[in-house]
């Protein structure tokens, strides 16, 4: 962005939040009366918190008049708030559990489609792993998961708040799209992770052995930038991998992630959030060939978040210089675990003041997980109470994937940074939906 472009992005960006101070509050859209100045649907992003808070800052829908307040109870309503009115700043208030699946996946099922058929007709047995699928049963199974893919993506416009009302705001079945926007806030909602009613078989997949390949993340941050994403419980709440069936030996997996940010989105917070129970929980970049949109992009904060059940992606990060501290990250007894922290591609990852705390038997080096050369700062943190060099037991325990110290950065848009002794504490206390003080 030029300099002069910059400086009116910013000025707009003073007057909504000069806006907002002033703004005198009335009824909303739903009826509903707006509150004062903890009113968690006005409340903006505060200095230096985070990459979101460089430049203009983050102010969401914070200025947005009565006129432009939605109550939602309904995935319907839902949608309907978010397409309302071009870029005017929004707020779009979720009351009670709203649901974009409610009347279940017979709903998105093209005639003719079946699992039954679908599974005799591309039986390793029958059809091998040397060719990608293809066939009658497959070409409805696409037009089937066309189908859902139109009915439960939301796209989210510039200026927008989404906040959840109380402590039982739910979204269920659907997939927040932010996609080549600015300036949208995300907070205080359940997000129970979408299910793909349609998972794919490839069966060249995983060294020819086939795997059930699933669309639909919970969040996309796709090219936008200013997001704020923060006091959310993000999980894949009633449909946990450990319910799915296996077919042809594998899992029949319908999850996908819950966070994405990828292709050249920018300055964007996570904060305050609780993440549980899922297996590829947060990337930030989604391609080691998209250097071209995500180099000097993807700047990504993520603080006081609370991470237990992940398998994997905690975040794994590619190009983008991402601040990752005072998490508390939990491993448990038997659970299925790969990794905490991915250093990919040209990633610039700079890990300080977190707390691991890991079931016996796990080992530490595996917090970390090496894909690509690239280095890294991990200091100041603790597992299980004490103090360790992660980078130096990794490269030890794994020295096949030896690791680079010294990201290239220093974060300067920190607030508060708690001692990692304190962390399991503090964020377990304060970190997700229903919790916002």
């Amino acid at each position: 962005m030029n300099g002069s472009a910059w400086h009116a992005h910013a000025t707009r960006r003073a007057a909504v939040l000069t806006g907002c101070t002033a703004l005198v509050l009335g009824l909303t859209a739903g009826g509903a009366q707006a509150g004062g100045p903890r009113d968690p649907a006005r409340q903006v992003l505060g200095a230096h918190d985070g990459w979101a808070s460089e430049g203009p800052g983050t102010t969401g829908g914070a200025a947005a008049d009565p006129a432009h307040v939605y109550t939602v109870t309904t995935w319907e309503e839902f949608r309907a708030a978010l397409a309302a009115d071009g870029d005017a700043p929004r707020i779009v208030e979720v009351r009670g559990v709203i649901d974009a699946v409610s009347q279940g996946c017979d709903a998105f099922t093209a005639d003719g489609y079946d699992l039954g058929r679908y599974l005799a007709a591309y039986d390793p047995a029958v059809w091998g792993h040397d060719t990608p699928v293809r066939g009658e049963q497959e070409d409805l199974r696409a037009a089937s998961a066309a189908r859902q893919d139109t009915a439960i993506k939301a796209a989210v416009p510039a200026n927008t708040t989404i906040v959840g009302v109380g402590k039982g705001a739910a979204i269920r079945g659907g997939s927040l799209q932010i996609k080549g926007v600015d300036n949208v806030i995300l907070r205080n909602l359940t997000i129970e992770a979408p299910l793909d009613c349609f998972p794919q078989w490839d069966p060249t997949d995983d060294n020819r052995t086939g795997a059930w390949n699933s669309e639909y993340d919970g969040v996309v941050v796709d090219g936008s930038t200013h997001v704020w994403i923060d006091h959310n419980t993000l999980t894949d709440g009633r449909h946990p991998d450990s319910s799915l069936p296996s077919y042809f030996g594998k899992v029949y997996q319908q999850h996908d992630g819950l966070l994405d940010v990828v292709r050249g989105a920018n300055h964007v917070t996570v904060s305050w959030n609780s993440f549980r129970d899922h297996d590829k929980t947060m990337l930030i970049g989604n391609s080691d060939g998209a250097g071209a949109t995500d180099s000097g992009r993807l700047k990504v904060t993520v603080h006081h978040n609370r991470f237990e059940g992940i398998v994997e992606r905690a975040p794994r990060v590619r190009f983008g210089q991402v601040d990752v501290y005072n998490n508390h990250f939990v491993v448990t007894k038997g659970q299925k675990f790969g990794y905490v922290l991915g250093v990919g591609a040209s990633s610039q990852l700079y890990a300080t003041h977190n707390a691991f705390t890991l079931a016996p038997g796990v080992s530490v080096g595996q917090t970390l997980k090496k894909w690509s050369e690239a280095p890294l700062t991990a200091e100041r943190n603790h597992v299980n109470g004490r103090p360790v060099d992660l980078v130096a037991v990794h490269n030890a325990e794994i020295p096949g994937e030896f690791l680079r110290t010294g990201a290239g950065w220093t974060p300067t848009l920190r607030t508060r940074v708690d001692h990692p002794r304190a962390v399991p504490g503090t964020v377990d206390r304060a970190a997700g939906a229903g919790r916002l003080r």
